[in-house]
């Protein structure tokens, strides 16, 4: 993506946690000389030699898992909080923009179609989003009929995406001078737009050194 400097984002760290919290991304391929794209949560996960995976799974009845070839490169975008920035909260003549926070994964991808392998990856994505819900009695896999679960997971299959390369963009003014970049903040504030109380979080975070 277009990535200027002053928006690049490098911490691995922040990137990773990002990526965690706003795990419903974008999966895109390209079949026959044309994108395909599919919205789906992505499980961040870890394995040998600290090597970072993306894992989730597609209805089988989606034709791009049969289209994905382990030698092309794929692409995972995940998006996060965005704003609308006036030009208002400016202190000078200036023109509107837009905050946002975004990270592009890229790897090659495989196929799960079937399997313990499959089963696992299910579970665990299952698990962790029911631990988001105070639940007496949590929704588990392993406390369903056998033959019920067989034939759930005969409509779907699995994909796995070893990560090759990041691109990290937090565009949170970081090119104002402080007066705006404060004032862009205590406006965001003022709403009580989810989004914008976001934006103006991670501005709070992120807080450029000014000379």
């Amino acid at each position: 993506m277009y990535l200027p400097k002053r928006f690049q984002e490098t911490d691995r760290g922040r990137i990773e946690r990002f990526m965690q919290q706003n795990s419903f991304a974008v999966l895109v391929s390209v079949e026959g000389g044309t994108p395909v794209a599919t919205h789906l949560p992505l499980e961040l996960e870890t394995g040998a030699a600290d090597e970072k995976y993306l894992r989730g799974h597609l209805a089988r009845a989606n034709s791009q898992w049969r289209t994905l070839q382990p030698e092309a490169e794929a692409l995972a975008i995940f998006s996060g909080p965005h704003a609308y920035i006036s030009p208002r909260w400016y202190h000078e003549l200036n023109v509107p923009t837009w905050n946002y926070i975004a990270v592009h994964a890229y790897g090659r991808l495989r196929v799960i179609e079937a399997g313990e392998e499959l089963y696992a990856l299910l579970k665990r994505q299952v698990d962790k989003y029911e631990s988001g819900h105070a639940a007496e009695r949590p929704y588990r896999l392993e406390h369903l009929p056998p033959d019920f679960v067989a034939r759930e997971m005969r409509g779907v299959v699995g994909v796995e995406m070893r990560i090759t390369r990041l691109e990290a963009k937090f565009k949170l003014s970081q090119n104002r001078e402080q007066q705006d970049y404060d004032s862009v903040i205590v406006e965001l504030e003022k709403t009580q737009e989810q989004n914008a109380r976001a934006v103006a979080a991670a501005m709070r975070e992120q807080r450029p050194a000014w000379r």
